[in-house]
């Protein structure tokens, strides 16, 4: 009796694990995914373009979003990638630390990065921000980074790499304005990258 008692408790024991494991790889299968994101410095202006797909899985799900917005009085723009809530409750969340600093940029990052990190609501939100204005970008991520870089360009999401080493060539060795630089850089990660789509939206200042 006893062995055929601890046999059924293993059974139900394996069952239960394994009926645990199944929505998680459900849920890895259908992460929205994919996203490119560029923002580039040049010649005393800025500007952040996003690409237009959402990819579900191994299914693209819409050709036109906008992942980039402008905001607090349309003199910082911030583009994401990741999870489409869960970026507009940062965002939402990132114009409330522009109010209440009245519109510095460096300090509400510091702050939303501070946050996000610790709040456990917020950490659980998965994506990542660039957040630009005439004088600095960053890139702020969940992990608490706050990342300012060098040469003034960043890309993030699955096409980002991509865009940001075209865009560098673009601006070292061309003369093209701004926003041809931003559109051929878009339109290369869109060729490289299968998440990624030449539905771009650009925002300069």
């Amino acid at each position: 009796m006893r062995k055929v008692k601890e046999q059924s408790k293993r059974q139900r024991r394996g069952s239960s694990l394994r009926g645990r494991r199944e929505p998680s790889t459900v849920n890895r299968e259908l992460r929205i995914r994919g996203t490119t994101i560029l923002s580039v410095r040049h010649k005393g202006r800025v500007a952040v373009a996003g690409d237009g797909q959402v990819s579900l899985g191994e299914t693209v799900m819409k050709h036109t979003a906008r992942k980039v917005r402008r905001m607090y009085h349309n003199q910082v723009i911030a583009g994401f990638a990741g999870a489409a809530a869960d970026a507009f409750a940062l965002f939402a969340k990132l114009e409330g630390k522009l109010e209440e600093y009245q519109g510095n940029l460096p300090r509400a990052a510091v702050e939303l990065a501070k946050d996000w990190r610790t709040d456990r609501v917020l950490r659980r939100l998965e994506a990542l921000l660039v957040v630009v204005d005439q004088e600095c970008s960053f890139i702020i991520s969940g992990t608490g980074d706050l990342i300012e870089p060098d040469d003034g360009i960043i890309g993030i999401g699955s096409g980002g790499p991509y865009a940001a080493a075209a865009a560098r060539a673009l601006v070292k060795f061309t003369d093209l304005d701004l926003k041809t630089i931003m559109q051929e850089s878009m339109r290369i990660a869109a060729q490289l990258s299968v998440y990624s789509n030449d539905q771009i939206t650009i925002e300069e200042l």
